[in-house]
């Protein structure tokens, strides 16, 4: 069998995997959001806390109880790495220098998980599974929340209420995420991934070298690594290592977990808001955009030769590229990775060629919609729906209306300065990072590839991505300082404007559809949400776009 035929089994394979789960994990997932039970282990937790779970928070008490826990969380992140010498499990390692603990707390609140380290040289046991590990489980829940907390301003009416934050993250957590993270790591654990903690240990190799083998509880935490779209490996070289990747078998499932709840979200959207085309409509985007980037990315990495100098072999760019998944393996992984703004990577992203890694950056730039972060993508893309029947009421001359909501000036500012966010920081970033001496010192490839590269990290920062090319010594001190503040001026000031959308949204009265109404549940509306998303982005990005990868992949 061919690699192009293997590449479009696995893919098939896949699509087939996720369909199955669409309907019945996305009506479990709105009922774990609107069900009126508590469990006994919920109520033991807001007793503990302090918590009335009938008391409904107004956005903006919503939006400070997120940020409130997400402070907490990094104070309690950075004080564990730099106390790790005195933890047990630490394999014997130091401290964490403090401005690698500060964007690495910053990262894993941020479900960013950018990574300036080699975990298993850097991480004791201790440190990965109370401090990272936890953070994984607690931002992918914080992201679902904010979802959870926009569709209420469609389903609800006259209230300026949007659920309770304490009580919708509880609910993630215990009914969602750690359910799955255990059933998915038993099965990675059966495929091969390792579990234990067993000290390190120094080995001779048949040419007498010396390598020392790591160890750890690495199957329990790889699935919510990935399902919880976080992306950071226990290894320095993450999915493409075999103790977190062992075959094709564990890759494909680890492609699978992290898809799983992004692509299901929209049901429950569906369910919630009372009208399952609605989800069907917004799941068509996600899967048009995702199928494109594995497209795209595989048809680059299959067919190329860049300056007339050939950089295939047998067939395929294998630079870069594991040869247990092959280049259909890493680039259904890659471009998987960077629509959801996971950021594991099973292959070596630098390596693509340039066209397949414009299209990964150009991933990452959608800002999380096709189908995005755990929760990030739902409301991001909800958003963009937004947009698009504003801009067709435009173009009919009438008022426009999205789920019985009218689209009223203040909604469309709230849109308008969630779009405008990122690329302000991206850019900004970037263009200091490139316009000083400081931020010029880290980049080892001058030139367009120099370019794509500091473009490439910062829009990974900034949308909680994670992934990243090499040639730029980010772990030196500006970006470490600058990508922390990147990591979370690019997660929480967007939540800040989907809060304030939802709540202007929930305080309106339901409005009657018309004739006149655009139906959101058409494939013309699908079309036309396609249309927006790669307009926006295209005109925001082109430039750099243009002057980076177009220019390497054209040269």
């Amino acid at each position: 069998m061919s690699s192009t035929a293997a590449g479009w089994l696995q893919f098939l394979l896949l699509f087939a995997m996720l369909a199955a789960c669409y309907v019945p994990l996305g009506n479990y997932i709105a009922h774990v959001f609107t069900s009126d039970k508590d469990w006994a282990v919920e109520r033991g937790f807001y007793k503990l806390i302090g918590i009335d779970r009938t008391a409904d928070q107004k956005w903006s008490t919503y939006l400070r109880s997120i940020l409130a826990f997400s402070f907490i969380s990094v104070l309690f992140l950075y004080g564990i790495q730099r106390l790790q010498e005195y933890l047990p499990y630490s394999q014997g390692f130091p401290a964490v220098a403090p401005d690698l603990a500060w964007n690495t707390a910053a990262s894993f609140v941020t479900n960013t998980n950018w990574q300036n380290y080699a975990g298993e040289a850097t991480m004791g046991y201790v440190t990965q599974m109370s401090g990272l590990v936890v953070q994984q489980f607690m931002s992918a829940a914080v992201g679902l929340c904010v979802a959870i907390a926009m569709i209420r301003g469609f389903v609800r009416s006259r209230t300026d209420k949007l659920g309770n934050f304490w009580v919708d993250v509880t609910r993630c957590v215990i009914r969602l995420l750690i359910p799955l993270s255990i059933v998915g790591g038993l099965i990675l654990i059966a495929g091969g991934a390792i579990e234990n903690f067993h000290a390190y240990q120094t080995v001779t190799t048949l040419s007498g070298a010396h390598q020392t083998i790591p160890g750890g509880p690495v199957g329990s935490s790889e699935w919510i690594k990935n399902m919880g779209n976080n992306g950071g490996g226990w290894m320095d070289t993450n999915s493409a290592h075999p103790f977190e990747n062992p075959n094709p078998f564990t890759n494909i499932m680890e492609i699978f977990s992290l898809l799983l709840i992004p692509f299901a979200t929209p049901r429950a959207f569906g369910k919630m808001v009372g009208d399952n085309r609605q989800g069907y409509a917004l799941l068509a985007v996600m899967v048009t955009i995702w199928a494109l980037a594995v497209g795209g990315i595989s048809l680059f990495e299959a067919h190329t030769s860049i300056g007339g100098t050939a950089t295939v072999q047998a067939g395929h760019a294998m630079e870069g590229v594991e040869v247990r998944f092959g280049t259909p393996g890493c680039s259904l992984f890659a471009a998987s990775t960077t629509v959801t703004s996971t950021g594991a990577v099973n292959c070596f992203h630098d390596s693509l060629t340039p066209f397949g890694g414009g299209i990964a950056l150009f991933d990452i730039a959608l800002g999380e919609i096709a189908p995005g972060g755990i929760g990030a993508g739902m409301y991001g893309i909800l958003i963009l729906a937004t947009v698009t029947v504003f801009v067709a009421g435009l173009m009919v001359g009438r008022t426009p209306e999205y789920i019985g909501k009218k689209i009223r000036p203040t909604e469309m500012k709230y849109a308008a300065l969630y779009f405008l966010t990122l690329p302000v920081i991206i850019l900004t970033a970037a263009g200091l990072s490139i316009g000083t001496p400081i931020g010029q010192r880290a980049i080892f490839n001058p030139g367009p590839h120099g370019l794509t590269e500091i473009v490439y990290a910062f829009a990974s920062m900034a949308n909680n991505n994670g992934s990243a090319f090499a040639g730029l010594a980010s772990g030196e001190a500006w970006y470490q300082v600058m990508g922390g503040f990147v990591m979370l001026f690019g997660r929480f000031m967007p939540e800040i404007f989907a809060l304030g959308l939802a709540g202007s949204l929930a305080r309106q009265q339901p409005v009657p559809a018309s004739a006149g109404t655009l139906d959101t549940r058409t494939p013309l509306f699908v079309g036309m949400v396609v249309g927006v998303v790669l307009i926006l982005v295209g005109l925001t990005y082109f430039p750099a776009l243009a002057l980076g990868p177009f220019a390497e992949g054209l040269h």
